[in-house]
């Protein structure tokens, strides 16, 4: 199932464009979560610019760095032997289709599948670490890289949690719809222009993987979120390099999981 945040409201979707706001939830997650069977009020319809984050009040943002093989030959980083990790902060969480205004000139792209944390713990073992899932979406990690790169050594959380450099959704799809999420696939674009494509079968470190290491040094708390990485095809790892501009169009969209529609500004 697909639940989304219509107008402050959890909302099953039925359609591209038609839902069903559930009764008996105050919120996405606990939609997602709860033992009891839904309770659906009668189908609307709805517009991309009615629906907010799907999630809010995640405690704890986690990003991974270099996590597609790609991705990190394109910036010439050697390749992680652990997952590398970072923080975002959730004030930079927006709405799917927000106006996001750049903080500097190279701002760039970073299309990712976000882990949506239903059940926490610490020491989670990797067979069952996809039960610990609510459900899973579309993030853009957008990067404002004269930032993270300011220093010899990088910095990331502060370079990515500029206000609406965050945006996720479009909703939250449950797992276990999901026939085979290695078969999924990101694609970029701006201003109709492909940028990144790849499937999630590059992933490096693998969603059991990455929720078994973090619960192993911190515990997970239900809305904590998992930005699981970016293909190639970045900005920054271009010749010449390419960074937004104000007025580009960014659409950030992954099989199944829907899509994201972003201005810059």
């Amino acid at each position: 199932m697909k639940i989304a945040n219509i107008d402050g409201q959890p909302h099953l979707i039925t359609s591209a464009s038609t839902a069903q706001p559930i009764t008996n939830a105050p919120d996405v997650l606990t939609a997602l979560t709860q033992s009891e069977s839904l309770r659906l009020g009668s189908t609307l319809q709805f517009t991309a610019d009615q629906l907010e984050a799907p999630i809010t009040t995640s405690q704890q943002i986690f990003a991974i760095g270099m996590n597609f093989l790609d991705h990190s030959q394109e910036i010439h980083i050697k390749l992680p032997t652990v997952p590398s990790v970072f923080t975002k902060f959730s004030s930079s969480l927006a709405k799917p289709t927000a106006t996001v205004r750049m903080h500097g000139p190279k701002t760039d792209w970073e299309t990712e599948l976000v882990v949506v944390i239903g059940r926490g713990g610490r020491d989670i073992p990797e067979g069952e670490a996809m039960r610990h899932v609510a459900g899973l979406m579309v993030g853009e990690d957008l990067s404002d890289r004269e930032v993270q790169f300011a220093n010899a050594e990088p910095q990331f959380s502060l370079a990515k949690s500029f206000q609406n450099y965050s945006p996720i959704g479009p909703w939250v799809t449950s797992p276990d719809t999901i026939a085979n999420l290695d078969q999924l696939q990101i694609t970029t674009t701006v201003n109709g222009q492909v940028m990144q494509q790849a499937s999630l079968d590059q992933l490096i470190f693998k969603l059991p993987t990455l929720i078994h290491y973090l619960s192993g040094i911190v515990a997970l708390q239900p809305g904590d979120l998992i930005f699981t990485g970016t293909p190639s095809g970045t900005g920054v790892g271009r010749d010449p390099q390419i960074f937004l501009k104000p007025g580009d169009q960014l659409t950030a969209a992954i099989t199944e999981l829907g899509a994201l529609q972003l201005t810059m500004a």
